[in-house]
C-alpha cells in the first residue's frame, strides 16, 4: 500500500518520536522523526513531507528558531505540538509560520485529523482511500503524552 502523505515529527523526547511514527504508520502515514531540532531543518528541505509535526521547547533550537528557518524554503504546512497553553504563545508561533496549534496531550483522532485537514488545505485532496480507518490503537483516542 502507498502512504497516503510523510509526516515529519520533530520532538526532541525519543518517547514522543516512537509514538508519533507508531501511531501514524496505523493510519498509513510514512513517517520521518528526528530529536535534533537542525537536523528536522534539514529533514524538512531534503525530504520534502506534506506536514511537519514541530515541539516547541527543545533545547538545540525552540520550535520558533525551527519554524523561521523552514518558512525560508518551503510552505510545507506545519502543526505545532505544545504543553504549553499560553494564547501569547499560540500567536507567536503563528506568526513566524505555523498553521496550527494544539495542545498536549492531544487525542489521537484530534491529531490525525488536523493533519488530514492541512494536507487537504494544502494539496486539494487526499486520497481517503488509503487510509487505514480501524486500528484499537487509532480507535482508542486516548490522549497522547505531554
Amino acid at each position: 500500500m502507498t502512504p497516503i502523505a510523510k509526516i515529519l515529527v520533530i520532538d526532541d523526547d525519543t518517547a514522543i518520536t516512537e509514538l508519533m511514527s507508531m501511531l501514524l504508520k496505523t493510519f498509513g502515514f510514512d513517517v520521518l522523526t528526528t530529536n535534533i531540532a537542525s537536523e528536522g531543518i534539514k529533514l524538512a528541505h531534503e525530504a520534502e513531507p506534506n506536514v511537519i509535526l514541530l515541539d516547541l521547547m527543545m533545547p538545540d533550537l525552540d520550535g520558533w528558531q525551527v519554524c523561521k528557518a523552514i518558512r525560508q524554503k518551503s510552505n510545507v504546512p506545519i502543526l505545532v505540538l505544545s504543553a504549553i497553553n499560553d494564547p501569547r504563545m499560540v500567536a507567536s508561533v503563528l506568526d513566524v509560520g505555523a498553521d496550527d496549534f494544539l495542545v498536549k496531550p492531544v487525542p489521537s483522532g484530534v491529531l490525525v485529523a488536523n493533519i488530514k485537514k492541512l494536507i487537504r488545505r494544502n494539496t486539494g485532496a487526499l486520497d481517503m482511500t488509503k487510509l487505514k480507518k480501524t486500528t484499537p490503537f487509532a480507535q482508542s483516542n486516548q490522549p497522547l503524552p505531554s
